[in-house]
């Protein structure tokens, strides 16, 4: 079973070959197709993500507000510590941010080229005190 479940979108980088491997080992997925300036990826669920070659690319600064968030991925996740060790061990990196409002539990992250995501636990967890 994945780890993780999400929509599709096209990710700008410098590398989308190396960007690939990082997205690949997270969500269990298959390569798809590959050119000279693009990556598609496939998860087992379906979920189809691809990498774009763009050398001018340059990620969002998030949560820093002086550079807009842009866009981010969302990920559906069960076991959020076990998710959050498959990222540092993919070469991701936690985000300082506060969680977020609403039932879920969430964690931000940026990938290898900088891109921002979101770990969400999809476990109903109680409202928090105080």
């Amino acid at each position: 079973m994945p780890l993780v479940t999400a929509g599709v979108v096209v990710l700008d980088c410098a590398e989308p070959e190396k960007l690939a491997v990082f997205y690949k080992g997270l969500l269990e997925a298959e390569e798809t197709d590959t050119s000279a300036n693009l990556v598609e990826i496939r998860a087992a669920d379906g979920l189809r993500l691809a990498f774009r070659r763009d050398a001018n690319a340059t990620p969002p600064s998030w949560p820093r507000p002086e550079n807009s968030l842009q866009a981010h991925l969302d990920f559906l996740v069960e076991d959020l510590d076990a998710a959050e060790r498959r990222v540092v061990e993919l070469g991701g990196r936690p985000l300082e941010a506060k969680d977020g409002p609403g039932p879920y539990e969430e964690r931000g992250y940026s990938d290898p080229s900088g891109h921002t995501f979101t770990l969400r636990n999809t476990r109903q967890t109680a409202p928090k005190q105080g």
